[in-house]
């Protein structure tokens, strides 16, 4: 075995912090994660006659805390991405799979998609992939040391499961590449009509990289770009990588759109996924994180309450410019002039939990501001953290 060259690694800290100097604490953080990733698996590990030769990593497995079974992981494990806009549905998405007892998805890590961003970032710099080519880091390294820091994410930051799947909305925006890191990749596409999801960001307040949250036409804009690159990401993957899910059907159809989505990932049918609910931070269930901003509504079984709460809330000058803003609209088969929209009907059990959700509204009301003082006793912790 070959001892590690620790200064092409200190070439590449200082590709890290002088290569990318305005991205600030958070990417210092990732770029520092990076490394210890390199480290500790050997990704880098090279001698002068052979600059870019890679070690075989070990294989790697979790333990699970109960059974006490042994889940090994690789890149060549068929993990599950669920990517969409924001506000889009990820959240009732990787719920529904989370309440499957052999699938775990669990909280978005935020963590992967900016390591994806970083390497896109390098690609387009000319000056910066010369000084990784001159430091050895070669593509297959780079890719390998990637790959290995977003599996050790994914499979160690919650409980192990036979299927691993990863909610991070964003990624699909660089579904290529992570094809290419993890070849028996799938990836699930949450579709949801623009104008629903704009309206959810700007009342919820979700703070989203370039949306300017007092701005409808511009957010809706913004979206239309964003929807565009998953969109062809999704054409680029195929049908056989890449299943468009929209979110007014699932909530619409939900046990025909879940038995569609479980076949198409070789996962056998559990009727669990329909009753999420019923799972909500329970062992072995559905883990809500108290900072993201949708777990207050993954609450409540599958209902209606939130199909068309933007009808009437978006100025009408923006309305009637609606084609020519967002035409991505109507790739998607929306209709941009219907207002409201006609989704369609709703299966018999949807009614029904739209009636229970809508007559125990106080009930749901209570869990839900229990879960918002919780989430910001935790802002307010990690404002005080970083005063």
């Amino acid at each position: 075995m070959h001892e590690c060259q620790t200064k092409k690694v200190s070439g590449m800290t200082y590709l890290f912090t002088r290569g990318t100097p305005r991205r600030g604490f958070v990417l210092s953080i990732i770029a520092l994660l990076f490394l210890l990733v390199l480290y500790q698996l050997g990704i880098i590990c090279s001698t002068p006659k052979e600059p870019n030769a890679i070690m075989e990593a070990k294989e790697k497995y979790v333990v699970g805390s109960k059974d006490q079974k042994v889940y090994p992981y690789g890149r060549s494990m068929p993990l599950i991405f669920i990517g969409g806009v924001p506000r889009s549905g990820t959240t009732l998405m990787r719920a529904m799979m989370d309440a499957h007892p052999e699938v775990r998805c669990g909280q978005e890590t935020r963590i992967i998609p900016r390591i994806l961003q970083m390497h896109s970032h390098w690609l387009k710099s000319e000056r910066e992939s010369v000084r990784l080519e001159e430091a050895g880091v070669s593509k297959e390294v780079m890719n390998a040391a990637i790959a290995a820091f977003c599996l050790e994410v994914i499979a160690r930051h919650g409980e192990p499961a036979s299927r691993l799947c990863n909610k991070d909305p964003l990624t699909l925006k660089m579904g290529s590449y992570v094809l290419e890191l993890f070849p028996n990749a799938k990836f699930i596409f949450m579709v949801r009509d623009g104008r629903a999801t704009v309206h959810s960001i700007i009342s919820r307040k979700v703070t989203i990289t370039g949306f300017d949250l007092t701005s409808y036409r511009q957010c809706m804009i913004k979206w239309n770009q964003a929807i565009s690159v998953m969109y062809k990401q999704c054409k680029e993957l195929g049908p056989e990588r890449c299943l468009m899910v929209p979110y007014e059907q699932l909530v619409l159809h939900p046990r025909e759109w879940m038995r569609k989505i479980l076949e198409y990932l070789d996962v056998p049918w559990n009727e669990a996924v329909l009753h999420h609910e019923e799972f909500i931070n329970k062992p072995g269930g559905v883990p809500l994180s108290k900072v993201e901003r949708s777990s207050d509504q993954v609450i409540k079984p599958i209902n209606l309450e939130a199909l068309t709460k933007w009808v009437g809330n978006i100025p009408e000058e923006v309305v009637r410019d609606m084609a020519d803003i967002a035409p991505m609209l109507s790739i998607l088969n929306y209709d941009p002039y219907a207002n409201p929209p006609n989704y369609g009907a709703p299966d018999k059990v949807v009614s029904e939990n739209t009636r229970k959700v809508l007559t125990n509204g106080q009930i749901w009301e209570d869990i839900a501001r229990q879960l918002e003082l919780e989430k910001t006793s935790t802002f307010s912790a990690m404002n005080r953290t970083n005063a």
